[in-house]
């Protein structure tokens, strides 16, 4: 009826203090994101496709960072380690699932960059509200209806001996590791879907970039050359941060065991907070109406 999380196993001695960091990252992210949030929902000017879209990654990397933040700071802080099955799921689903969720969102954000770029003139045409919210939806029925199946598999197995899974969260494969019986189907659809969804939306968004920098390469402004090569190659940083570090975990949870185990958890852990702490920044900060509507607000309040 329930598991125990062992945290970063190897570092359960530096684990006290390794929440500081993680701490601060959360709170980082926690606080860039409702910001974002709140920005764009006051100013009437900013709800359009590109912002309603950044408001899409902002919430869903809030849940993504809440989702396992919780109850790592009690494993490392106080010594809470049991979690009970129905928990352990649903903070599976929550992960995996919007983890989904946000690629998808990606390669929205993409989409509506190349548009805006490279189609000008059609952009306010194909981007309508009715499209904007079917891109949104779509990404997160896709998210949803990729890992259902698997958390149904996961939930369909028996567990006998020892529940500890030697993870900071309740991560699919170390979990599936603690069952008994033929556990191929979960190993099989898990990584099948991770190679697909990474593999496909990353190829997209890459496609989407290179178009981008071909239609920039034409422009005679060196300014405009450099203000788009520092946009696309920040968008680019962050989102190889998202893929290549979930996509090593995918495959090292199930074929690197020549890596050390405290490296792959603390991969594990980074790639669900490294990220949303830094797309505020990115994809907000740096956005100049964002910016702009940040620094009236601040100085509003003093």
């Amino acid at each position: 009826s329930s598991f125990i999380l062992t945290g970063i196993p190897g570092l359960e001695d530096a684990q006290f203090w390794i929440a500081f960091p993680f701490c601060t990252m959360y709170f980082m992210a926690v606080l860039g994101n409702i910001t974002v949030l709140l920005v764009i929902k006051m100013d009437p000017s900013l709800h359009l496709p590109m912002f309603y879209f950044l408001s899409m990654l902002a919430a869903i990397d809030l849940v993504l960072t809440t989702s396992i933040m919780p109850k790592l700071l009690s494993i490392f802080w106080f010594h809470s380690h049991e979690i009970d099955f129905g928990s352990c799921v649903v903070q599976m689903f929550f992960i995996h699932s919007f983890s989904t969720v946000e690629s998808g969102v990606l390669l929205t954000m993409a989409f509506d960059r190349y548009l805006a770029v490279c189609r000008p003139l059609h952009y306010s045409a194909i981007l309508t509200g009715p499209t904007t919210a079917k891109l949104g939806l779509a990404a997160a029925v896709r998210g949803i209806v990729i890992i259902t199946p698997l958390m149904c598999m996961v939930t369909s197995l028996s567990y006998c001996g020892p529940r500890v899974i030697h993870h900071s969260y309740c991560e699919h494969m170390s979990v599936v590791k603690l069952a008994c019986g033929d556990t191929r189907p979960n190993s099989l659809y898990g990584i099948t879907v991770a190679t697909v969804v990474v593999g496909l939306d990353s190829t997209l968004i890459a496609v989407s970039y290179m178009l981008i920098l071909r239609e920039v390469i034409g422009l005679s402004s060196r300014e405009a050359h450099l203000k788009s090569y520092s946009t696309c190659g920040s968008h680019i940083g962050v989102i190889l941060l998202f893929y290549m570090p979930g996509l090593f975990c995918s495959y090292a949870q199930r074929w690197g065991q020549r890596i050390p185990v405290h490296i792959r958890i603390l991969m594990a852990d980074l790639y669900l907070l490294v990220p949303p702490m830094l797309n505020p920044l990115i994809y907000g900060m740096r956005t100049k109406p964002i910016r702009e509507r940040v620094l009236i607000l601040l100085r509003q309040r003093r």
